[in-house]
């Protein structure tokens, strides 16, 4: 079943090229972060561009819950008037963050420091993640948890009564915990410190610097710390959101394994910590050119141009990159089937603990259309079969997740044979405009489980 209802089976096929501009929803991280730092504002934080996706519309409506006026004007509009640091209300309900691991583990972050009581749920993917690795530190804070085996959701966290700054050492790179914990330190006096071994994306960082608060980041032996001075009065802000780089990766990559395609994606963010799958793609052979780059609300941003690529070759992705493409890699395992030679992709063992087993996912649906694939428990090598080389023709798991819904549905469109997916559903989680941008470029999307 899907997320949010009944499951939504669908088959794309092999068409034309895809040309024309591709206008993808805004950034995520940025959506999630703008409305809970609008909360924990005082005053009014006006917001354009916003991903009105499900997952943000279930953290605008928790910060509802905890005492926020939140409000949607229209056209991706929206305003958020805030109670600031350490004013969250109680909720009277259960805080249900549907599919969003961000949004649960950020939202668990910026109450733990407040000494109310809230109870949060998901949908049946978000119910399987682990928690742990948000509540443990936030435990160093004060803060308590009582959930399922594992720390799984349902789960209630009773806020610290009287929170202690905290030193941490994100044991994994994790964008999710580092923030969580840097949105627990703001309510918590003096200095909190998070020490990333690898840095991972830093739009949090970016973000509280915008609103006030006072932070530093510096590289040491040990890695990256970023120091947060706790207990500021947060500013409210005018935040622009730039086009969310994980929603570009699926008409950039199917443009580039689409013959004859040519397609534009305008205003895309390339924060450093996000674009390792451009980089990827560049150094794969892919025609991928970057036009007029400049910067917005403090993030780099350009315009994409990709062009059909049929002479990419696979390449060993160097592990340190995965945090900064974390999310990418079940788009890129379809681009690297359609590939001449194997890319293999070490140092992704958080992807199997996303919205679901990526790697399992992705290789089992890439097996059953025609790819030979080899896995470990931290790593994925795909055997690429060169353009228009993938037999296709199968009926492909999503496992309540929207990349893998996605990418199979991008591989469908350069594969000799349709592919299916069993639920486009959770698509609308975060990019709830893919079937009609992706139909307006010309790819064919059809409402059925069964290849034709």
């Amino acid at each position: 079943m899907s997320g949010h209802g009944a499951p939504v089976p669908m088959t794309s096929r092999k068409a034309g090229p895809l040309t024309g501009t591709a206008d993808v929803p805004g950034d995520k991280s940025i959506s999630h972060r703008s409305l809970i730092l609008g909360a924990m504002a005082v005053g009014e934080t006006k917001i354009t561009g916003l991903l009105e996706g499900q997952d943000v519309i279930d953290t605008a409506k928790a910060m509802r819950a905890f005492g926020a006026e939140v409000t949607e004007h229209g056209g991706g509009d929206w305003s958020v008037h805030g109670v600031g640091v350490g004013g969250f209300a109680e909720p009277e309900s259960v805080i249900d963050c549907g599919n969003s691991g961000t949004g649960v583990r950020l939202i668990m972050g910026a109450m733990a420091t407040s000494p109310i009581n809230a109870t949060f749920t998901g949908d049946a993917s978000l119910r399987k993640r682990p928690m742990g690795r948000v509540t443990d530190p936030l435990a160093l804070f004060g803060a308590t948890s009582h959930g399922r085996a594992g720390g799984r959701l349902p789960l209630t966290l009773v806020g610290a009564a009287a929170a202690v700054p905290v030193r941490y050492t994100v044991p994994v790179p994790s964008a999710q915990v580092k923030s969580a914990v840097l949105l627990a330190g703001l309510n918590a006096p003096g200095e909190t410190v998070v020490i990333e071994a690898e840095a991972t994306r830093d739009h949090t960082e970016r973000m509280l610097a915008g609103f006030g608060a006072t932070l530093t980041s510096e590289d040491s032996p040990e890695g990256r710390v970023i120091t947060l001075t706790g207990q500021p009065e947060l500013r409210p802000q005018t935040i622009a959101v730039p086009r969310d780089p994980s929603s570009a990766a699926f008409p950039v990559c199917a443009a580039l394994i689409v013959e004859g395609s040519d397609v534009l994606v305008p205003n895309i963010g390339l924060n450093p910590t996000r674009a390792g799958l451009f980089t990827t793609l560049r150094e794969m052979g892919a025609d991928l050119t970057f036009e007029n780059p400049r910067e917005e609300g403090g993030e780099p941003v350009a315009d994409l141009r990709a062009r059909f690529s049929g002479t990419m070759k696979g390449i060993e992705v160097p592990s340190d990159r995965a945090p900064s493409m974390i999310d990418e890699y079940p788009i890129l395992s379809v681009v690297a089937a359609l590939s001449q030679g194997k890319t293999v992709m070490r140092g992704v063992k958080e992807l199997r603990v996303k919205e679901s087993d990526r790697i399992d996912a992705m290789a089992r649906g890439l097996e059953a259309c025609g790819v030979r694939i080899e896995e470990d428990e931290d790593t994925l090598i795909v055997h690429g079969m060169g353009p228009g080389g993938v037999p296709g023709g199968a009926n492909c798991a999503t496992h309540l997740d929207h990349r893998i819904a996605m990418s199979f549905l991008c591989l469908g469109l350069a594969s000799q044979r349709p592919v299916s997916v069993d639920d486009a559903g959770p698509i609308t989680t975060s990019f709830p405009v893919f079937e009609p941008l992706m139909t307006a470029l010309g790819a064919v999307f059809e409402t059925t489980s069964i290849p034709a």
